[in-house]
C-alpha cells in the first residue's frame, strides 16, 4: 500500500500518512474551498489501510487553524481510526498545540471526549524565543 502525501498550502493541510510506520501526520491549516474534497482520499486512505493495519498507528494533529467544515472531516477520520482501534490495534492520536492557542487546546479536548481513542495534548515548545 502507498503512503499517501499532500504538500501543504495556506488552506490545505500537509498530509503524511506513512502504511510501513503507521505514523500519520496532519500538520498547518484547514480551510479547503471544499472540505469533503479535500478529505476524502485521507477517508479513503484509512479504509485501505484499517484492512491491515500497524499493530502501533499514531496521528499527530498540529493545526494551526481549521474551519467548520473541517472540523467534521476531521471527526470522519478519527472515526476510521477509532474502527481501527476497535480491532485490537493500538491507535493514539497526538494533538498539538501552542500555549497561547486555547481555542485548539479545547477543539482537541472536544475531540478527546467524543472518540474512543487515547489522546495525548502535546504543548508545542517555542522553538525560535520570539515567544
Amino acid at each position: 500500500m502507498p503512503s499517501l502525501q499532500l504538500q501543504g498550502s495556506p488552506k490545505t493541510p500537509h498530509v503524511n500518512f506513512d502504511p510501513e510506520t503507521g505514523l500519520l501526520e496532519l500538520k498547518g491549516r484547514s480551510i479547503p474551498e471544499n472540505s469533503i474534497d479535500f478529505y476524502k482520499p485521507l477517508i479513503d486512505w484509512l479504509d485501505q489501510y484499517g484492512r491491515a493495519p500497524k499493530a502501533k498507528t499514531a496521528l499527530h494533529v498540529q493545526l494551526e487553524y481549521f474551519n467548520t467544515s473541517s472540523s467534521k472531516c476531521i471527526l470522519d477520520l478519527f472515526k476510521k481510526l477509532e474502527g481501527i482501534r476497535a480491532t485490537g490495534n493500538e491507535v493514539t492520536v497526538l494533538w498539538h498545540y501552542e500555549a497561547d492557542d486555547e481555542d485548539m487546546l479545547e477543539a482537541g479536548e472536544d475531540y478527546a471526549g467524543i472518540i474512543n481513542i487515547p489522546f495525548k495534548m502535546i504543548l508545542i515548545a517555542e522553538v525560535d524565543g520570539n515567544a
